[in-house]
């Protein structure tokens, strides 16, 4: 079995063998995920003898498929996406500060004792991505629509970055609530509201659930009712333009992509993983779901 080298060397392979570690990215469905190519480039070009294999498990699966992946002596980290980051924390045996305040996590490794130890990049790969666009969310007023894996991950993130204050909402009232308390402990104000309310006097407006995924998808806050200088942040990455930025463009507000969160995440799980610093300018612009 071979596989590629590198992004940038067409006919270059290197050989799987009894040494190679793996990885695995586990998600329902899985085939959208660009984590085993992105990462299967970044092991090549940095010389590090890996590979990152995609599972495809049903949430009713998760639990059994992950004890069952941990026990892989030669599984070294799992990459966790949609729907089963909140799930994950219940099979790490020790939660970053990150994983334990968002609820969820999106990366396990496994330590030299053994254990597996689950982080959240999802919320940092968000600010990362904002200052990469020379936007500061130091003292901001955020107003967040979406409580789900990526709303609270970039909630998380947001209140330790640290905002003034943050206005979360959800379609399911009670998880907006019980994130909103969990988040109450970072010191910035946090409140909770209706699916759809929207504020006037906040800096930065995101929305973190699916809809905008399709065209026919009503928008999830109506950016009508903004402030002149908020700016409107949508974590949707196809399409890049979503109805939401399309509307705010229209009104003249600044928006901010979904792209951007994604990009800077490569990095951090080179790092989580330690793969060699090496592999960094090969894979720069990367994106990892």
């Amino acid at each position: 079995m071979l596989r590629q080298a590198s992004s940038h060397e067409d006919d270059a392979t290197a050989p799987i063998s009894g040494k190679t570690k793996v990885f695995a990215v586990v998600g329902d469905p899985v085939a959208q995920v660009r984590a085993p190519e992105l990462m299967n480039n970044l092991f090549a070009a940095s010389s590090f003898d890996a590979v990152m294999i995609p599972v495809h498990v049903a949430a009713r699966d998760f639990g059994q498929t992950m004890n069952a992946l941990k026990s892989w002596k030669n599984l070294h980290g799992i990459l966790v996406t949609i729907p089963h980051k909140f799930a994950a924390c219940e099979q790490a045996d020790a939660l970053s500060e990150m994983a334990m305040l968002a609820g969820c996590a999106n990366a396990f490794r496994r330590e030299s004792d053994g254990t597996w130890f689950a982080e959240n990049f999802d919320g940092q790969g968000f600010v990362e991505g904002l200052a990469s666009n020379d936007y500061d969310v130091t003292n901001r007023r955020v107003m967040l629509v979406g409580a789900g894996g990526a709303g609270a991950s970039i909630a998380a993130a947001l209140s330790r970055a640290p905002i003034r204050s943050i206005m979360i909402s959800d379609i399911d009232p009670d998880r907006s609530m019980v994130l909103a308390k969990r988040l109450q402990v970072s010191g910035c104000e946090v409140t909770f509201g209706t699916l759809g309310t929207t504020q006037d006097n906040v800096d930065l407006a995101i929305n973190a659930t699916p809809l905008g995924l399709s065209p026919a998808d009503p928008l999830p806050f109506d950016p009508k009712n903004l402030g002149p200088e908020c700016l409107v942040a949508d974590v949707i990455m196809k399409p890049a333009e979503t109805k939401l930025l399309k509307a705010a463009s229209a009104l003249g507000l600044v928006v901010h992509r979904g792209a951007p969160m994604l990009d800077t995440q490569i990095e951090l799980y080179r790092k989580f993983f330690g793969v060699p610093a090496s592999a960094a300018g090969d894979s720069e612009g990367a994106v990892v779901p």
